[in-house]
């Protein structure tokens, strides 16, 4: 099993992108870097999906992550923003999918609840949570690049989850009464039926 890996954090957005690449060497987290895709001064909604594209692809060739980890949109009361939204989610992903990166997706409620343990945590406390978790000291600009930092950190804390999940799953159950044996040969003088 890979005990180092680069996770990259998407929040995907119309105005603002933000991204953020995640350092993790077995169970500590360190910030590689972060910031936003400017969009707003794109006035065309294809131009901006352009650049969502050459931007995400650029950071997957200069930082080479090995997953991606994006919010997925939340429902909200207008489908234009929703359908905007879904597509600059799409198009980040399909850069990442071009590089054959594995892709991890993750609703707000679930970065906010991984991260500050409250489903309905603001910006600003995924923030500071974020910052004291990947030990940086400098603030960015924009909150969308922490939510971005915020993505590949709940990942990190997913991925732990799963595999200390699957190793629980692969040890044996011991059957209530029985004591477990402490090495092979009590185990093998408790069962000689069991010897090659």
């Amino acid at each position: 099993m890979k005990t180092e890996k680069i996770i990259l954090g998407i929040d995907p957005g119309t105005m603002l992108m933000g991204y953020g690449l995640v350092l993790q060497k077995g169970n500590e987290l360190s910030m590689i870097c972060m910031g936003v895709i400017k969009l707003n001064k794109l006035d065309n909604q294809a131009l901006k999906l352009k650049k969502i594209f050459e931007r995400v692809l650029e950071l997957v060739d200069e930082y080479h992550p090995d997953e991606l980890a994006i919010e997925a949109p939340f429902f909200g009361k207008n489908v234009q923003s929703m359908l905007k939204l879904g597509r600059a989610q799409g198009v980040a992903m399909a850069a990442a999918l071009f590089r054959d990166i594995p892709i991890f997706e993750y609703s707000p409620r679930k970065i906010k609840q991984s991260i500050t343990g409250n489903g309905a945590a603001s910006k600003e406390q995924v923030a500071a949570m974020v910052q004291k978790l990947c030990n940086f000291t400098e603030q960015p600009d924009y909150l969308d690049a922490t939510d971005a930092m915020a993505a590949a950190v709940c990942h990190s804390f997913q991925n732990r989850l799963n595999i200390v999940n699957e190793n629980e799953a692969k040890l044996p159950k011991i059957p209530k009464g029985k004591k477990p044996v402490s090495g092979w040969a009590e185990f093998l003088a408790k069962n000689p039926d069991k010897r090659v």
